[in-house]
């Protein structure tokens, strides 16, 4: 419980910082569509529906690069990076999967 206790306070304490740069709370898919921009490299004053998938796609994929799962494949013609699934990942139920992801969030900004 211990862990779980401490993944939540460093989560309301990225909540807050990003409150605090964007005057708002995000939830979780709003941060993934912020590191999905930033990872595409590309900032757009508007996104189709499928392009904001796409981002939040690419964020997950980049976050979890960084503990093997996926790596980089390479950019298309436009820009969009692709990236190759390496191994599969856990069986995890939703709370998990949600911690693991918040968790690779929380190290992202980190650095």
């Amino acid at each position: 419980m211990l862990v779980n206790d401490d993944l939540q306070q460093r989560w309301w304490n990225l909540e807050a910082s990003l409150v605090e740069r964007f005057g708002k709370k995000p939830d979780l898919e709003a941060i993934l569509f912020l590191i999905g921009i930033q990872e595409f490299g590309q900032i757009r004053e508007t996104f189709s529906k499928e392009e904001k998938q796409d981002l939040m796609h690419i964020a997950v994929c980049s976050l979890l690069s960084n503990s093997g799962y996926y790596e980089m494949e390479g950019v298309d013609e436009e820009g969009w990076p692709h990236f190759r699934q390496l191994k599969p990942m856990p069986p995890m139920n939703p709370v998990e999967q949600e911690n693991f992801i918040k968790d690779h969030v929380l190290l992202y900004f980190e650095k």
